[in-house]
């Protein structure tokens, strides 16, 4: 039997979020019940709420950065209990057949994975994300929030934590390694808490100084501002690694040029708009222009055990479900440090 349950929906495309009632799927044999006490709110929301990325489904439930408690399990659940600490991040499904599903990397299924909003299940219904009371997930796409994580800051740790987790491990940042972090927003701070916390020298690259203060308290060893044209002089061929975050276009010559030979930029930051690049920027050099998603499960959860181990979680401000619509313009502001969350009781 199905459960109607409360959400903030977006009626249309660039549409005020407003309150209104879902219907979450009954409880199968191998799903979790999950009541959700906290949810992020991610820039990708807006982008999506708002068709910046292509046509989308409405109504539209974003929230993809998902934090509860388990209230009830599928009797084929053996991962988790009532009860249990849990969280469920950009995606629900995939086809968990193909060689990138088995290799652990369903956030780039062959077939497609199935977001946890504006997509379409296996069954042909529409997806709702985590502005809602409850949520049902395959226990297969769920994982553990462990016990040295608050809920609500690891609420954006399901996103913006694993987008920055998953690329500073695949290209080895670490002791002996110079790794910048462009942009200090809701990706950036914790691109700069995790980069530290695996050992490298972090810079952050961001449009002016005004956050310097916060960026050094998280971790980042320099700061400077892109704006100044000297940045780009004093920092040439500097860095192994650079760190994308911001979805807005940048002059990737520029950027590139701060790479040491065998560097590479990786963009997390998708902006609407296309970009230029003069290849010569990447061949001279040996530099690798590269992007990359979120990461897989199996990785999600090594995240959330690293946060833990070392005492990470997100900055964030709490809000209630009816500040939706102003977080949002505050988002597009750059006026959140660093993250807004959802207390979802108040939906």
């Amino acid at each position: 039997m199905s459960t109607t349950v409360a959400a903030y929906a977006a009626p249309s495309a660039k549409a005020p979020l407003e309150r209104t009632t879902i219907e979450r799927r009954e409880v199968g044999e191998f799903d979790v019940l999950i009541d959700i006490k906290f949810a992020g709110i991610c820039h990708s929301d807006i982008h999506q709420a708002r068709e910046g990325w292509g046509e989308a489904i409405f109504p539209m439930v974003p929230g993809h950065e998902i934090a509860g408690v388990v209230e009830a399990v599928g009797s084929g659940v053996t991962k988790f209990a009532v009860g249990d600490r849990v969280g469920v991040g950009c995606m629900v499904d995939s086809c968990r057949e193909c060689e990138n599903c088995r290799a652990g990397l369903e956030q780039y299924c062959l077939q497609g994975n199935v977001g946890t909003y504006n997509a379409l299940d296996k069954n042909g219904e529409p997806t709702y994300g985590g502005y809602s009371e409850k949520i049902v997930v395959d226990e297969a796409f769920t994982v553990r929030i462990p016990e040295g994580v608050a809920l609500d800051e690891a609420a954006p740790l399901l996103c913006a934590g694993i987008t920055t987790y998953s690329p500073l491990k695949h290209w080895n940042a670490g002791p002996g390694k110079k790794v910048a972090i462009v942009g200090l927003g809701g990706l950036g701070h914790m691109g700069v808490k995790l980069a530290h916390a695996l050992g490298a020298e972090v810079t952050v690259l961001s449009q002016s100084l005004r956050k310097r203060e916060d960026g050094l308290k998280l971790g980042a060893d320099h700061y400077y501002a892109t704006s100044d044209p000297e940045t780009f002089k004093e920092l040439r061929g500097t860095f192994d690694l650079i760190l994308s975050t911001v979805s807005a276009p940048l002059n990737l010559d520029a950027y590139l040029s701060l790479l040491k030979t065998d560097g590479a930029f990786v963009n997390v930051g998708a902006p609407e708009e296309p970009v230029a690049l003069n290849l010569f920027s990447v061949i001279g050099g040996r530099k690798t222009l590269a992007g990359s998603g979120i990461g897989g499960i199996r990785e999600t959860q090594e995240m959330l055990d690293f946060c833990a181990e070392h005492g990470l979680g997100a900055e964030i401000e709490l809000i209630r479900a009816d500040q939706i619509n102003e977080a949002y313009e505050r988002v597009l502001a750059s006026d959140v440090r660093y993250r807004f969350v959802i207390d979802t009781a108040t939906i």
